[in-house]
């Protein structure tokens, strides 16, 4: 489990260079293609996003949880049954999806009016040509998980991938520009993504030869998609909180207000970029410990990494809510109309990273069917909010359904976390985070604002005076922030316990 220890460090590199990436892959086609022409991509990539995960059927987060649960308790030897338990159906509804997106292509021209006919229908296509593929990918990097080690998923994922498709992306401006041509580029690194998957769990599973020599044994199907089939429906509610605002822009307001608001997602996304890195990090190793009764040392490991996160993203989002229209200027002209939406996706972003990562412990304890409640009640509050909200307000409306819808699902997963389960996040180490990340932050930015206005030279000075006065901050209260904490709980490995039982209650603390 050597691998776990810079699971977070990789992690953060890979969340950053995706960030990074999709950020000068957003600016490079709203700048070529225009607000219309990069609304017509992204709600494209929305539907793909949003089908490709829905067809997993929660099978990753099952393969993430069970291979983790096994390889602690069991040596491995369930890992094959759980591969293919979870791989062919997924690959099954990727590939039915994919023939219906192919039998309704002709009916495109309804979501892209102003594009031509024989366009919007092989736009169509070439997304469903490509969607089993991404499915797959995306189930055996689960499985990679499963071993504790984020690399696979991160070289894939974050940075394979969004450098693949700006490499192609460049070309294609510069000498095919168009709406096929750069949802081309989006596209085709799916295929590398998929071979590499399946290289990764290859080597994954070669590395506990010794163990995985012995007698594979057939794991329940039962137990596996008990687990998965809420986490399935779940998946769909989650994937569809961050682009389910880009399709109804698109069909109740403007295609140039969708590639707006994609923009904006984009910027939400790099802020919160360190959240994911960890919970990438944290997740097999919350899953193992609670398999193994460690459930102290998991609370432990929860509540210091949302001190983290509360730490080093509040402070980012204070820079952008000061800044808005300078950071959204990156996207081309025009793009300042977002400021309004950028300011409330901050602020519901906030209480997300307040509560840390909630749903992740919900789901590593078994308690799907509590995420899947959590997100649709979530979901069900996003979609009503705005199919009330973006015919009005256009891109300001579909950012208040997502922040609303936000709010939601982070304070109620909180609430279940903590008066169900026992995790707590809010102890000295966390205040003093707040004061430290929040309090210098706003002390110094808010200044600069007032002084240089959102301009580029007032966004490069409170960065720069910001990071200088935090930094020297950081390292004064180390101490009372537990500066070593976090890496130290990154290091710790889990007791391969291989004569132990696990409790009746598997994944219950």
């Amino acid at each position: 489990m050597a691998a776990t220890a810079r699971g977070g460090w990789w992690g953060l590199l890979g969340s950053g260079a995706n960030a990074v990436f999709g950020f000068v892959l957003v600016a490079l086609i709203t700048r070529v293609a225009g607000p219309y022409g990069a609304g017509v991509v992204f709600t494209g990539v929305a539907v793909f996003t949003i089908l490709s995960n829905a067809c997993k059927l929660g099978a990753d987060a099952g393969l993430v949880r069970f291979i983790s649960r096994d390889l602690a308790t069991g040596e491995g030897r369930q890992v094959a049954s759980l591969v293919r338990i979870a791989v062919a159906p997924g690959t099954l509804a990727a590939t039915a999806v994919a023939a219906m997106l192919f039998s309704v292509a002709p009916l495109s021209t309804a979501l892209f009016p102003s594009m031509a006919p024989g366009d919007a229908r092989t736009l169509v296509r070439l997304f469903a040509v490509f969607l089993p593929l991404a499915t797959v990918s995306l189930l055996l990097l689960g499985a990679t998980r499963g071993y504790g080690t984020v690399l696979p998923f991160v070289g894939v994922e974050q940075i394979g991938k969004p450098v693949l498709r700006v490499l192609l992306a460049v070309p294609a401006a510069l000498l095919v520009p168009g709406v096929l041509t750069l949802a081309a580029a989006w596209l085709v690194p799916t295929l590398a993504g998929g071979v590499a998957a399946w290289l990764a769990l290859r080597r994954c599973r070669a590395v506990p030869a010794g163990a995985l020599r012995k007698t594979q044994l057939p794991f329940p199907r039962r137990e596996f998609w008990a687990f998965a089939a809420p986490r399935a429906v779940s998946t769909v509610f989650d994937i569809s909180a961050a682009w389910v605002g880009v399709i109804l822009l698109s069909m109740l307001a403007t295609t140039e207000e969708a590639g707006l608001y994609t923009a904006i997602g984009r910027i939400i996304t790099a802020v919160t970029l360190l959240q994911l890195a960890i919970r990438l990090a944290v997740a097999p190793q919350i899953s193992r410990l609670l398999a193994v009764g460690e459930t102290g040392q998991a609370r432990s490991l929860h509540r210091i990494s949302t001190r983290w996160m509360v730490l080093f993203t509040w402070p980012l989002f204070v820079i952008v809510a000061c800044f808005p229209a300078t950071v959204l200027s990156v996207f081309g002209a025009g793009f300042d109309q977002g400021t309004a939406a950028l300011l409330v996706l901050c602020a519901a972003s906030a209480v997300n990273i307040a509560v840390g990562n909630a749903q992740t412990v919900l789901l590593m304890a078994g308690k799907s069917v509590w995420h899947l409640v959590v997100t649709g009640a979530a979901f069900a509050v996003h979609l009503a909010i705005g199919l009330f909200a973006v015919p009005r307000w256009g891109v300001v409306g579909a950012a208040a359904s997502w922040g609303a819808a936000i709010i939601v699902e982070n304070l109620v997963s909180a609430w279940l976390v903590h008066r169900r389960l026992g995790f707590t996040t809010i102890d000295g180490g966390y205040l003093a985070a707040v004061r430290v990340g929040l309090g210098v932050t706003m002390a110094l930015a808010v200044p600069a604002r007032l002084l240089a206005g959102d301009t580029v030279w007032g966004l490069a000075v409170g960065i720069a005076v910001t990071l200088c006065v935090f930094g020297i901050s950081l390292w004064r209260y180390r101490e009372t922030l537990g500066l070593n904490d976090l890496v130290a709980a990154f290091r710790r490995r889990t007791p391969h316990l291989r004569h132990h039982r696990l409790p009746a209650e598997s994944g219950t603390p």
